[in-house]
């Protein structure tokens, strides 16, 4: 085969490449663990699924039943390269799910990272106008 006809199939496999997430399972995990409060272990990641520009989307179950959407930003093939591997990946932005397994209609403040607003905390206009105390 000629190099002229292999030149391009190369170049697209290696764009290709570049443009996936370079995080590895470990990371993702102690991103998620920071992210939801809980111990590597505590929980499991499903769903992993990755867009273009190193955006990767996924579920966690924690062992009590309590469900999140997750995702992240990784830095991609083509940026570790670039910047010698110094770019760094994102934390992990994580959701908890009001339909989980274990959802009784409100996500209590625990999941939400809120204080609780009856044991002394602070109540401001916006926390009125969005319902939370």
């Amino acid at each position: 085969m000629p190099i002229r006809s292999i030149a391009p199939l190369a170049a697209t496999l290696f764009l290709l490449a570049a443009c996936a997430a370079t995080i590895s399972q470990d990371g993702l995990e102690q991103r998620t663990a920071q992210a939801i409060g809980r111990t590597v272990g505590q929980f499991s990641i499903t769903d992993r699924s990755e867009e273009a520009g190193g955006r990767i989307n996924y579920t966690v179950n924690t062992r009590d039943g309590a469900a999140y959407r997750c995702y992240l930003y990784g830095a991609t093939g083509l940026q570790n390269a670039v910047t010698f591997g110094q770019t760094p990946h994102s934390d992990a932005i994580c959701t908890p799910m009001a339909g989980g397994p274990r959802a009784s209609g409100s996500v209590g403040p625990a999941a939400t990272g809120q204080r609780d607003r009856s044991a002394g905390g602070e109540c401001n206009a916006l926390l009125r106008a969005a319902g939370r105390c």
